[in-house]
Protein backbone atom coordinates (compact mmCIF):
# COMPACT_ATOMS: atom_id res chain seq x y z
CA UNK A 1 0.00 0.00 0.00
CA UNK A 2 0.99 3.32 -0.53
CA UNK A 3 1.41 6.07 1.61
CA UNK A 4 -1.36 8.57 0.50
CA UNK A 5 0.14 12.68 1.38
CA UNK A 6 -3.50 12.78 3.10
CA UNK A 7 -5.09 9.86 4.89
CA UNK A 8 -8.52 9.86 6.07
CA UNK A 9 -7.36 9.57 9.93
CA UNK A 10 -10.79 8.70 11.58
CA UNK A 11 -11.95 5.84 8.57
CA UNK A 12 -8.27 4.23 9.62
CA UNK A 13 -8.96 4.13 13.38
CA UNK A 14 -12.37 2.99 12.67
CA UNK A 15 -12.14 0.10 10.51
CA UNK A 16 -13.70 -3.27 11.80
CA UNK A 17 -11.11 -5.78 10.06
CA UNK A 18 -7.87 -6.28 11.59
CA UNK A 19 -5.12 -3.07 11.65
CA UNK A 20 -2.00 -4.17 9.23
CA UNK A 21 1.31 -3.21 9.08
CA UNK A 22 0.79 -0.66 5.88
CA UNK A 23 -2.25 0.53 7.66
CA UNK A 24 0.60 0.97 11.10
CA UNK A 25 2.58 2.84 8.76
CA UNK A 26 0.45 4.98 7.44
CA UNK A 27 -0.50 5.94 11.43
CA UNK A 28 3.27 6.53 11.78
CA UNK A 29 3.43 8.63 8.22
CA UNK A 30 0.81 10.96 9.71
CA UNK A 31 2.45 11.35 13.10
CA UNK A 32 5.49 13.05 11.48
CA UNK A 33 3.27 14.93 9.13
CA UNK A 34 1.23 17.81 9.30
CA UNK A 35 -1.97 15.03 10.25
CA UNK A 36 -0.10 14.16 14.03
CA UNK A 37 -3.01 16.35 15.43
CA UNK A 38 -5.36 14.50 13.45
CA UNK A 39 -4.39 11.12 14.74
CA UNK A 40 -4.31 12.89 18.60
CA UNK A 41 -7.97 13.81 18.09
CA UNK A 42 -8.56 10.54 16.38
CA UNK A 43 -6.91 8.39 19.31
CA UNK A 44 -9.45 10.48 21.64
CA UNK A 45 -12.37 9.81 20.36
CA UNK A 46 -11.66 6.06 19.85
CA UNK A 47 -10.91 5.79 23.38
CA UNK A 48 -14.15 7.49 23.84
CA UNK A 49 -16.29 4.46 22.38
CA UNK A 50 -14.43 1.54 23.85
CA UNK A 51 -15.18 3.17 26.83
CA UNK A 52 -19.08 2.89 26.29
CA UNK A 53 -18.57 -0.84 26.27
CA UNK A 54 -18.67 -3.90 23.96
CA UNK A 55 -15.95 -3.03 21.89
CA UNK A 56 -14.55 -5.21 18.97
CA UNK A 57 -10.95 -6.36 19.16
CA UNK A 58 -10.21 -4.34 16.26
CA UNK A 59 -10.94 -1.43 18.13
CA UNK A 60 -8.78 -2.27 21.01
CA UNK A 61 -5.78 -3.33 18.84
CA UNK A 62 -5.97 0.04 16.94
CA UNK A 63 -6.02 1.88 19.97
CA UNK A 64 -3.17 0.40 21.41
CA UNK A 65 -1.28 0.45 18.53
CA UNK A 66 -1.56 4.13 18.46
CA UNK A 67 -1.39 4.57 22.02
CA UNK A 68 2.17 2.46 20.94
CA UNK A 69 2.81 5.15 18.33
CA UNK A 70 1.96 7.99 20.57
CA UNK A 71 4.28 6.49 23.40
CA UNK A 72 1.79 6.01 25.37
CA UNK A 73 2.65 2.81 26.79
CA UNK A 74 0.83 1.97 30.08
CA UNK A 75 -2.33 3.20 27.82
CA UNK A 76 -1.72 0.70 25.43
CA UNK A 77 -0.86 -2.11 27.49
CA UNK A 78 -4.37 -1.95 28.71
CA UNK A 79 -5.92 -1.84 25.23
CA UNK A 80 -3.52 -4.62 23.69
CA UNK A 81 -3.76 -7.04 26.58
CA UNK A 82 -7.59 -7.80 25.60
CA UNK A 83 -6.92 -8.45 22.36
CA UNK A 84 -5.76 -12.25 21.87
CA UNK A 85 -5.51 -13.95 18.23
CA UNK A 86 -4.24 -10.62 16.09
CA UNK A 87 -0.66 -11.26 15.01
CA UNK A 88 0.17 -7.43 14.38
CA UNK A 89 -1.02 -6.86 17.75
CA UNK A 90 0.74 -9.24 19.55
CA UNK A 91 3.80 -7.84 17.79
CA UNK A 92 3.02 -4.37 18.71
CA UNK A 93 2.07 -5.78 22.45
CA UNK A 94 5.54 -6.85 23.24
CA UNK A 95 7.33 -4.08 21.62
CA UNK A 96 5.14 -2.46 24.64
CA UNK A 97 6.04 -4.68 27.27
CA UNK A 98 9.73 -4.30 26.19
CA UNK A 99 9.22 -0.56 27.00
CA UNK A 100 8.16 -1.05 29.84
CA UNK A 101 10.82 -3.56 30.91
CA UNK A 102 8.57 -6.81 31.38
CA UNK A 103 11.18 -8.64 29.05
CA UNK A 104 9.86 -12.00 30.21
CA UNK A 105 6.13 -11.14 29.09
CA UNK A 106 7.33 -9.57 25.60
CA UNK A 107 9.29 -12.54 24.97
CA UNK A 108 5.83 -14.66 25.30
CA UNK A 109 3.90 -11.82 23.54
CA UNK A 110 6.78 -11.98 20.49
CA UNK A 111 6.57 -16.40 20.37
CA UNK A 112 2.33 -15.24 20.23
CA UNK A 113 2.84 -13.05 17.44
CA UNK A 114 4.89 -15.40 15.42
CA UNK A 115 2.00 -18.23 16.11
CA UNK A 116 -0.70 -16.19 14.89
CA UNK A 117 0.00 -14.95 11.69
CA UNK A 118 3.00 -12.29 12.02
CA UNK A 119 6.63 -12.58 10.50
CA UNK A 120 7.87 -15.82 12.01
CA UNK A 121 11.40 -14.61 11.55
CA UNK A 122 11.13 -11.23 12.68
CA UNK A 123 9.35 -12.66 16.26
CA UNK A 124 12.12 -14.58 16.60
CA UNK A 125 14.55 -12.31 16.26
CA UNK A 126 12.95 -9.71 18.44
CA UNK A 127 11.51 -12.66 21.03
CA UNK A 128 15.64 -13.54 21.51
CA UNK A 129 16.42 -9.45 22.35
CA UNK A 130 13.18 -9.83 24.71
CA UNK A 131 15.31 -13.12 26.26
CA UNK A 132 18.81 -11.38 26.48
CA UNK A 133 17.43 -8.48 28.05
CA UNK A 134 16.01 -10.38 30.90
CA UNK A 135 19.53 -11.70 31.38
CA UNK A 136 19.65 -14.97 29.33
CA UNK A 137 22.22 -13.64 26.84
CA UNK A 138 23.24 -17.51 25.53
CA UNK A 139 19.86 -18.86 25.21
CA UNK A 140 19.18 -15.60 23.17
CA UNK A 141 22.40 -15.92 20.95
CA UNK A 142 21.55 -20.01 20.06
CA UNK A 143 18.01 -18.48 19.15
CA UNK A 144 19.42 -15.87 16.90
CA UNK A 145 21.78 -18.17 15.70
CA UNK A 146 19.08 -21.12 14.92
CA UNK A 147 17.83 -18.53 11.79
CA UNK A 148 20.78 -17.08 10.89
CA UNK A 149 20.39 -18.69 7.70
CA UNK A 150 16.97 -16.89 6.80
CA UNK A 151 17.49 -13.99 9.21
CA UNK A 152 21.28 -13.05 8.59
CA UNK A 153 20.22 -10.46 5.70
CA UNK A 154 18.01 -7.99 8.03
CA UNK A 155 18.56 -5.30 9.84
CA UNK A 156 17.09 -6.74 12.72
CA UNK A 157 19.12 -9.70 13.03
CA UNK A 158 22.47 -7.60 12.97
CA UNK A 159 21.01 -4.85 15.73
CA UNK A 160 20.02 -8.06 18.35
CA UNK A 161 23.59 -9.22 17.89
CA UNK A 162 25.22 -6.24 18.57
CA UNK A 163 23.16 -6.33 21.53
CA UNK A 164 24.56 -9.17 22.35
CA UNK A 165 28.30 -8.27 22.04
CA UNK A 166 27.67 -5.21 23.95
CA UNK A 167 26.47 -7.09 26.64
CA UNK A 168 29.75 -8.95 26.78
CA UNK A 169 31.40 -6.18 27.00
CA UNK A 170 33.28 -5.84 23.56
CA UNK A 171 31.84 -2.93 21.92
CA UNK A 172 34.10 -2.85 19.02
CA UNK A 173 32.00 -5.98 17.12
CA UNK A 174 29.20 -4.57 18.66
CA UNK A 175 29.06 -1.31 17.01
CA UNK A 176 30.13 -2.94 14.41
CA UNK A 177 26.70 -4.62 14.00
CA UNK A 178 25.02 -1.44 14.70
CA UNK A 179 26.74 0.33 12.03
CA UNK A 180 25.49 -2.42 9.61
CA UNK A 181 21.98 -2.56 10.53
CA UNK A 182 21.98 0.87 9.69
CA UNK A 183 22.99 0.39 6.47
CA UNK A 184 20.62 -2.23 5.83
CA UNK A 185 18.02 0.36 7.44
CA UNK A 186 18.81 3.26 7.75
CA UNK A 187 15.63 4.27 10.24
CA UNK A 188 16.22 1.79 12.46
CA UNK A 189 15.98 3.51 15.48
CA UNK A 190 17.45 1.40 18.20
CA UNK A 191 20.83 0.69 16.30
CA UNK A 192 20.93 4.60 15.59
CA UNK A 193 20.69 5.02 19.52
CA UNK A 194 23.22 2.72 20.57
CA UNK A 195 25.55 4.56 18.23
CA UNK A 196 24.76 7.56 19.54
CA UNK A 197 25.15 6.13 23.04
CA UNK A 198 28.30 4.96 22.20
CA UNK A 199 29.58 8.27 20.72
CA UNK A 200 28.70 10.10 23.57
CA UNK A 201 30.58 7.95 25.87
CA UNK A 202 33.56 8.68 23.84
CA UNK A 203 32.56 12.62 23.68
CA UNK A 204 32.04 12.20 19.90
CA UNK A 205 29.18 14.88 20.80
CA UNK A 206 28.72 15.96 16.97
CA UNK A 207 28.39 11.97 16.17
CA UNK A 208 26.38 11.69 18.85
CA UNK A 209 23.88 14.24 18.52
CA UNK A 210 23.78 12.80 14.79
CA UNK A 211 22.67 9.82 15.55
CA UNK A 212 20.38 10.79 18.20
CA UNK A 213 18.37 13.21 15.39
CA UNK A 214 17.98 10.09 13.10
CA UNK A 215 16.88 7.93 16.09
CA UNK A 216 13.79 10.41 15.90
CA UNK A 217 13.12 10.52 13.08
CA UNK A 218 10.14 8.38 12.96
CA UNK A 219 7.75 7.32 16.06
CA UNK A 220 7.26 5.94 18.71
CA UNK A 221 9.54 8.41 20.22
CA UNK A 222 12.48 7.01 22.64
CA UNK A 223 12.53 8.99 25.76
CA UNK A 224 16.03 8.14 26.82
CA UNK A 225 17.03 9.41 22.75
CA UNK A 226 15.09 12.67 23.36
CA UNK A 227 16.66 13.37 26.52
CA UNK A 228 20.51 12.53 26.11
CA UNK A 229 20.07 15.13 22.91
CA UNK A 230 18.30 17.51 24.78
CA UNK A 231 21.48 17.59 27.44
CA UNK A 232 24.13 17.77 24.02
CA UNK A 233 21.72 20.40 22.57
CA UNK A 234 21.97 22.12 26.25
CA UNK A 235 25.60 22.02 26.41
CA UNK A 236 26.53 23.04 23.20
CA UNK A 237 24.33 26.37 23.73
CA UNK A 238 21.23 25.22 21.83
CA UNK A 239 18.91 26.07 24.28
CA UNK A 240 15.60 26.33 22.11
CA UNK A 241 16.66 22.65 20.75
CA UNK A 242 17.46 21.53 24.16
CA UNK A 243 13.98 22.80 25.89
CA UNK A 244 12.09 21.77 22.73
CA UNK A 245 13.60 17.66 23.59
CA UNK A 246 12.85 18.15 27.33
CA UNK A 247 9.30 19.79 26.37
CA UNK A 248 8.35 16.74 24.00
CA UNK A 249 9.04 13.91 26.68
CA UNK A 250 6.63 16.32 29.23
CA UNK A 251 4.13 16.00 26.29
CA UNK A 252 4.54 11.82 26.66
CA UNK A 253 5.33 12.15 30.68
CA UNK A 254 4.12 15.49 32.06
CA UNK A 255 5.45 13.85 35.41
CA UNK A 256 8.82 12.92 33.82
CA UNK A 257 11.18 14.63 36.90
CA UNK A 258 14.39 15.07 35.07
CA UNK A 259 12.93 16.87 32.03
CA UNK A 260 10.79 19.02 34.85
CA UNK A 261 14.29 19.92 35.97
CA UNK A 262 16.19 20.23 33.54
CA UNK A 263 13.81 22.70 31.68
CA UNK A 264 13.89 24.64 34.24
CA UNK A 265 17.75 24.62 34.46
CA UNK A 266 17.29 25.94 31.14
CA UNK A 267 14.98 29.03 31.99
CA UNK A 268 17.19 30.01 34.52
CA UNK A 269 20.37 29.92 32.57
CA UNK A 270 18.32 31.87 29.73
CA UNK A 271 17.74 34.51 32.24
CA UNK A 272 21.32 34.80 33.20
CA UNK A 273 23.36 37.43 32.20
CA UNK A 274 25.92 36.47 29.11
CA UNK A 275 29.01 38.95 28.55
CA UNK A 276 29.81 38.01 24.84
CA UNK A 277 32.52 40.76 25.01
CA UNK A 278 34.41 38.63 27.96
CA UNK A 279 33.47 35.69 26.16
CA UNK A 280 35.12 36.47 22.94
CA UNK A 281 37.75 37.53 24.68
CA UNK A 282 37.88 34.32 26.76
CA UNK A 283 38.41 32.37 22.97
CA UNK A 284 40.67 34.21 21.69
CA UNK A 285 42.70 33.29 24.60
CA UNK A 286 42.08 29.95 23.87
CA UNK A 287 42.63 29.67 20.75
CA UNK A 288 46.31 31.40 21.75
CA UNK A 289 47.08 29.36 24.68
CA UNK A 290 46.34 26.34 21.95
CA UNK A 291 48.63 27.03 19.48
CA UNK A 292 51.49 24.52 19.12
CA UNK A 293 55.23 26.26 19.72
CA UNK A 294 55.77 24.24 16.16
CA UNK A 295 54.09 27.48 14.53
CA UNK A 296 56.44 29.90 15.79
CA UNK A 297 60.32 30.44 14.59
CA UNK A 298 62.56 29.01 17.07
CA UNK A 299 66.29 27.74 17.10
CA UNK A 300 66.51 24.28 16.53
CA UNK A 301 68.04 24.01 20.11
CA UNK A 302 64.68 25.59 21.56
CA UNK A 303 62.74 23.27 19.56
CA UNK A 304 64.39 19.84 20.36
CA UNK A 305 64.56 21.15 24.45
CA UNK A 306 60.66 21.66 24.57
CA UNK A 307 59.92 18.81 22.67
CA UNK A 308 61.78 16.56 25.39
CA UNK A 309 59.81 18.69 28.02
CA UNK A 310 56.80 17.62 26.05
CA UNK A 311 55.91 21.24 25.99
CA UNK A 312 53.88 21.40 23.08
CA UNK A 313 51.96 24.59 22.98
CA UNK A 314 51.85 28.53 24.46
CA UNK A 315 49.32 27.11 27.38
CA UNK A 316 51.86 24.68 27.96
CA UNK A 317 54.97 27.34 28.35
CA UNK A 318 52.36 29.15 30.47
CA UNK A 319 52.10 26.14 32.98
CA UNK A 320 55.76 26.10 33.76
CA UNK A 321 58.17 27.82 35.46
CA UNK A 322 61.51 29.18 33.97
CA UNK A 323 63.71 27.25 36.99
CA UNK A 324 61.69 24.13 35.47
CA UNK A 325 62.35 25.10 31.90
CA UNK A 326 66.39 25.64 33.02
CA UNK A 327 66.51 22.15 34.75
CA UNK A 328 65.73 20.59 31.59
CA UNK A 329 68.00 18.85 29.61
CA UNK A 330 70.37 21.27 27.06
CA UNK A 331 67.41 24.10 27.73
CA UNK A 332 70.23 27.34 28.80
CA UNK A 333 69.60 31.53 29.07
CA UNK A 334 69.92 31.64 25.32
CA UNK A 335 66.62 29.65 25.13
CA UNK A 336 65.13 30.97 28.17
CA UNK A 337 65.96 34.42 26.55
CA UNK A 338 64.72 33.59 23.20
CA UNK A 339 60.98 31.87 24.83
CA UNK A 340 60.15 34.93 26.50
CA UNK A 341 60.51 37.13 23.67
CA UNK A 342 57.89 34.69 21.93
CA UNK A 343 55.60 34.97 24.69
CA UNK A 344 56.06 38.18 25.16
CA UNK A 345 54.95 39.36 21.90
CA UNK A 346 51.52 37.62 22.33
CA UNK A 347 51.05 39.47 25.75
CA UNK A 348 52.00 36.35 27.73
CA UNK A 349 54.58 35.60 30.06
CA UNK A 350 56.34 32.38 31.16
CA UNK A 351 54.36 30.90 34.26
CA UNK A 352 51.46 33.11 34.06
CA UNK A 353 49.01 30.04 34.28
CA UNK A 354 50.74 28.69 36.92
CA UNK A 355 48.05 28.44 39.44
CA UNK A 356 46.25 26.39 37.56
CA UNK A 357 48.83 23.61 37.83
CA UNK A 358 49.10 24.42 41.82
CA UNK A 359 44.99 24.27 41.58
CA UNK A 360 45.41 20.45 40.08
CA UNK A 361 48.02 19.39 42.83
CA UNK A 362 46.77 17.70 45.72
CA UNK A 363 44.32 19.12 48.02
CA UNK A 364 46.14 19.17 51.47
CA UNK A 365 44.73 20.38 55.08
CA UNK A 366 47.06 19.70 57.47
CA UNK A 367 44.23 19.59 60.09
CA UNK A 368 42.20 16.06 58.79
CA UNK A 369 43.38 12.65 59.58
CA UNK A 370 45.07 10.53 57.21
CA UNK A 371 42.11 8.97 55.98
CA UNK A 372 39.98 12.06 55.74
CA UNK A 373 42.94 13.61 53.64
CA UNK A 374 42.65 10.19 51.27
CA UNK A 375 38.57 11.00 50.66
CA UNK A 376 39.83 14.30 49.61
CA UNK A 377 42.54 13.76 46.93
CA UNK A 378 40.33 11.11 45.52
CA UNK A 379 39.37 11.70 41.65
CA UNK A 380 36.26 13.61 41.15
CA UNK A 381 35.79 10.23 38.57
CA UNK A 382 35.01 8.24 42.04
CA UNK A 383 31.70 10.00 42.41
CA UNK A 384 30.26 8.91 39.30
CA UNK A 385 28.53 11.39 38.37
CA UNK A 386 25.55 11.99 35.46
CA UNK A 387 27.47 12.79 31.82
CA UNK A 388 26.13 16.29 32.25
CA UNK A 389 27.65 17.26 35.77
CA UNK A 390 31.18 15.28 34.69
CA UNK A 391 31.44 17.91 31.83
CA UNK A 392 30.86 20.43 34.31
CA UNK A 393 33.74 19.38 36.37
CA UNK A 394 35.89 19.43 33.05
CA UNK A 395 34.92 22.67 32.09
CA UNK A 396 35.67 24.02 35.97
CA UNK A 397 38.80 21.96 35.75
CA UNK A 398 37.65 19.95 39.17
CA UNK A 399 40.06 16.87 38.64
CA UNK A 400 39.83 16.15 42.95
CA UNK A 401 36.96 15.39 45.50
CA UNK A 402 38.72 18.10 47.33
CA UNK A 403 38.93 20.49 44.73
CA UNK A 404 34.86 20.19 44.42
CA UNK A 405 34.55 20.73 48.00
CA UNK A 406 36.50 23.75 47.98
CA UNK A 407 33.59 25.51 46.12
CA UNK A 408 30.43 27.04 47.78
CA UNK A 409 27.49 26.24 45.51
CA UNK A 410 26.90 29.69 44.87
CA UNK A 411 30.56 29.53 42.95
CA UNK A 412 29.17 26.39 41.19
CA UNK A 413 26.08 27.83 40.06
CA UNK A 414 27.78 30.80 38.63
CA UNK A 415 29.28 28.60 36.06
CA UNK A 416 27.66 27.98 32.49
CA UNK A 417 25.48 24.89 32.24
CA UNK A 418 25.16 24.14 35.83
CA UNK A 419 21.90 24.01 37.25
CA UNK A 420 20.09 23.13 40.40
CA UNK A 421 19.76 19.35 39.12
CA UNK A 422 23.54 18.90 39.03
CA UNK A 423 24.14 20.44 42.32
CA UNK A 424 21.67 18.38 43.96
CA UNK A 425 23.12 15.49 42.68
CA UNK A 426 26.73 16.55 43.77
CA UNK A 427 25.48 16.94 47.29
CA UNK A 428 23.65 13.58 47.52
CA UNK A 429 26.97 11.79 46.60
CA UNK A 430 28.88 13.72 48.56
CA UNK A 431 26.67 13.37 51.27
CA UNK A 432 27.19 9.44 51.13
CA UNK A 433 30.22 10.16 51.44
CA UNK A 434 29.46 12.56 55.02
CA UNK A 435 31.29 15.20 53.33
CA UNK A 436 30.13 18.67 52.16
CA UNK A 437 30.54 21.89 49.54
CA UNK A 438 32.19 24.78 51.44
CA UNK A 439 29.27 27.03 53.19
CA UNK A 440 26.70 24.41 52.84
Amino acid sequence: MTVANVMNIPELLNLNSPLTLDQVESLRAALVGHQASEVRQGFVELKQKIAGGDAPESALARAGITAYLLSKHVEADGFLEQVTKDGVASYFHAQVLTSLDRHADAAQKFEQAGKNGYDQIDATLRQAGAIRASGSVDEAEQMLRSVAASAASRAEYSFQMGCIWADRGDALTAVEYFERAVDMDPHHSRALFWLAAENSLRGNDEEAIRYYERSLSKPPYFIGALLNLGLLYEDRESYQAAAFCFKRILDYDPNHEQAILYLKDIEATQDMYYDEDQARQEARMKQLLGRPVTDFELSVRSRNCLTAMDIQTLGDLTEISEQELLAGKNFGETSLLEIRELLAAHSLRIGLNLHKVHARDTFVDQSLTPEEQAILNRPISDLSLSVRSRKCMNRLAIQTIGQLTSRTPDELLASRNFGVTSLNEIRLKLGEMGIKLRND
